[in-house]
């Protein structure tokens, strides 16, 4: 479902060329979870952008269903922010149902919908409250709730738990298992994450410090479902852990 062929982004200033990303390639299947770890600085959110439409390559080419990307949004996908991105003035059902006016769905169509969402995201009775009356998890599961609403065949998630306590990202882990099995999207996912990144995918892609390239992808052989609480506990977790780290913890110590 989507190829990166050998792509690389430079951006030009007046002290030169930076090399972001070096030479990246990658096959993601339809229906696979796929997770970006690396140092900090090393490209993940540039190359997920690039993936988005939101940025073109310098280099190579990035192809979603055959088609090639280069600085325009693919149809049917779907992107959650690090930062938040909820309109304070919406209450949680009109930002869940904004992606659908913009496309002209049907208000009963749009009712529906949102009703749907809200229940699988065990929102239902906050369908009136505003932004600033929720925790910083409840807004987080109402920012996938708006990209779900548009029916996106691909999720693209860059950190979008890192600010948060370690009780509300293992929740909204559980969550996220349980949408993404219900719904079956190609979903990838940056993060600093290692733990993270293990629990919710199928593959974990690990890329060296810039200009990146990828050092390592690991398919992670722990069968779904996942329990959230229990698998960091269970040997295949560990020697996971022990195996990506081994790669990534010499990016950071060569980084720091």
């Amino acid at each position: 479902m989507i190829t990166l062929d050998r792509v690389g982004k430079a951006y030009q200033s007046r002290q030169g060329t930076t090399h972001a990303v070096g030479e990246v390639s990658l096959d993601i299947a339809a229906g696979e979870f796929v997770s970006i770890v690396g140092p900090s600085g090393c490209g993940k959110s540039t190359l997920l952008n690039m993936i988005a439409g939101f940025l073109p390559p310098t280099t190579g080419q990035i192809r979603v269903d055959g088609r090639v990307v280069d600085g325009q949004v693919p149809p049917a996908l779907g992107y959650i922010f690090q930062k938040d991105t909820l309109l304070p003035w919406f209450s949680v059902k009109k930002n869940v149902a904004l992606g659908l006016k913009f496309q002209g769905v049907p208000p009963a169509r749009i009712a529906s919908r949102v009703a749907e969402l809200l229940e699988l995201g065990h929102l239902t009775a906050f369908a009136d409250a505003f932004p600033h009356q929720l925790s910083g998890g409840m807004r987080r599961r109402v920012a996938l709730l708006m990209s779900l609403a548009v029916e996106p065949r691909i999720l693209l998630l860059d950190e979008p738990f890192g600010a948060l306590d370690t009780h509300t990202k293992t929740h909204l882990h559980r969550e996220l298992m349980e949408i993404w099995r219900k719904l079956g999207q190609t979903v990838v996912l940056v993060t600093h994450d290692l733990d993270e990144a293990i629990l919710l995918s199928d593959r974990v892609v690990v890329l060296s410090g810039p200009p990146s390239r990828v050092l390592l992808d690991e398919r992670i052989r722990i069968p779904h479902p996942r329990d959230v609480f229990t698998v960091r506990e269970t040997p295949q977790f560990v020697t996971h852990v022990q195996s990506l780290w081994s790669v990534l913890g010499q990016q950071f110590r060569a980084a720091a």
